[in-house]
């Protein structure tokens, strides 16, 4: 096991590894334990009871975090010339269409989502293999899919986040940063918790949430009991 540096090894002392923290001193603890010279992200894992190899269990979805991520998330719209003013004056980074799949083909991905409207999708399809691993390619279901350009750019830029589970039943995502107040963090988390609880597969049976933990880009570890999640 590689060798934790010496700060590292101070704020891991602040977390008791016999105690599960409530949500309120998840978020008070998680602020001490950033230590790096940088804005470290506010990560939540979550271990669900699900199997996402059958359809009917796979939790997907989006969540606007009341003080959004703290991230500064750049926007792609693929659109057609009809649309392209709107999605320009919503706020998108990038705006256009055959020559961004183009570039993407070529390997470009600067970016963090992708809207795009439905009478385009037939010419992005291709993109899949490009934008697929990514986790790039515009979904209905993740609403970066539709005719509404300018309300999900705004969202997007607001911090509206998509999260899917992997395989292995783990969601994986960002509730903020380390700036960030413990109140703003607790209002994200809960936001993005309650989000879970309310998408249980009616199929997925036994304990739904397993475990949960917070940490910072570089900080450790804080498990979250699951009787302070369910209280929520």
């Amino acid at each position: 096991m590689a060798k934790r540096g010496k700060k590292y090894q101070q704020v891991a002392e602040l977390i008791d590894p016999d105690l599960e923290y409530t949500v309120e001193e998840a978020c008070d603890l998680v602020k001490k334990t950033s230590t790096a010279s940088f804005d470290e992200s506010v990560d939540l894992d979550l271990r669900l009871g699900v199997d996402p190899r059958h359809a009917d269990q796979m939790v997907r979805g989006t969540v606007s975090l009341p003080h959004g991520t703290g991230k500064i998330v750049r926007v792609l719209a693929l659109v057609n010339e009809a649309k392209q003013e709107e999605a320009t004056e919503a706020g998108a980074d990038y705006v256009g269409l055959d020559e961004y799949i183009t570039k993407i083909e070529e390997g470009w991905a600067d970016i963090d989502v992708i809207v795009a409207t439905p009478d385009v999708m037939g010419k992005i399809g291709k993109l899949g293999r490009h934008l697929g691993p990514r986790g790039l390619m515009p979904n209905p279901k993740s609403g970066t899919v539709t005719m509404d350009v300018a309300d999900a750019v705004n969202e997007f830029k607001a911090g509206k986040i998509d999260f899917r589970v992997d395989k292995a039943g783990i969601l994986h995502t960002s509730v903020g940063k380390a700036s960030f107040d413990a109140n703003a963090l607790r209002e994200n988390l809960v936001s993005f918790l309650q989000t879970i609880i309310k998408m249980r597969p009616a199929s997925a049976k036994g304990i739904y949430i397993r475990s949960a933990f917070l940490s910072t880009t570089m900080g450790p570890s804080i498990p979250i009991s699951r009787s302070s999640i369910t209280s929520i």
